[in-house]
């Protein structure tokens, strides 16, 4: 309807979502589970630092990256990504353009920092997933490149101010960053990323938290 080549994650998460849980969506064959995460014991939410950096996805990079991917797939023999494994890439690069390759690599690493993540959550708690969202940042910034200056100092300055792990989040471009954080060091984490944007000359965040909680539902 809004002429963006998107999937159904956003809408499957706006019904399915319960309490201090993720959705483990499969959108292929559109299963899912519920995975606790814990955040509530452990004291930890997740703070949202918008840049205020304005994206359009009906146009531009998102869509030339999905056609990156679709390409990749193509050249590889296989329905999608998904049906390509780690250790496939070596092959992978052999066959793909640079940029195409470094597409491919995103989705295909991120898919198993996605299974690593429930694997994680649901043996170790939520300390333990800092490192994958550290890496799917670094992964979003270098090989399918739709980050952007403003959330990149987002994310290092919450990864220096007590951060279990930090990433931007949705299509890229613009938006938000978001910092898997203690409680008691959110304002602490304000004042470091609102202090980092000015130094910089960029726009002042804004900074806020979110606990995952019950999906849409009919109140009455």
């Amino acid at each position: 309807m809004v002429g963006a080549p998107t999937g159904i994650m956003d809408q499957s998460a706006s019904l399915l979502s319960r309490h201090d849980s993720a959705v483990f969506l499969d959108c292929r064959s559109q299963e899912s589970r519920v995975v606790p995460l814990g955040f509530d014991a452990a004291g930890l939410a997740i703070a949202v630092i918008n840049t205020h950096v304005v994206h359009a996805h009906a146009t531009g990079g998102y869509g030339e990256r999905r056609e990156s991917c679709e390409a990749g797939a193509r050249a590889l023999g296989v329905a999608a990504l998904r049906d390509v494994g780690i250790d496939q890439l070596d092959r992978a690069r052999g066959i793909l353009d640079d940029v195409t390759f470094r597409r491919v690599r995103h989705v295909v690493t991120e898919d198993q920092r996605v299974l690593d993540t429930v694997h994680l959550l649901e043996t170790e708690g939520p300390a333990a997933i800092g490192g994958l969202l550290d890496a799917s940042h670094r992964s979003l910034r270098d090989d399918f490149e739709v980050s952007v200056p403003e959330l990149d100092l987002a994310v290092e300055t919450a990864q220096a101010n007590g951060a279990v792990g930090a990433r931007m989040t949705g299509g890229g471009f613009g938006g938000s960053a978001i910092a898997l954080i203690a409680d008691e060091l959110v304002p602490d984490l304000t004042r470091a990323v609102r202090s980092a944007f000015a130094e910089r000359g960029y726009r002042e965040p804004s900074v806020f938290t979110v606990h995952p909680s019950q999906g849409a539902r009919r109140d009455a």
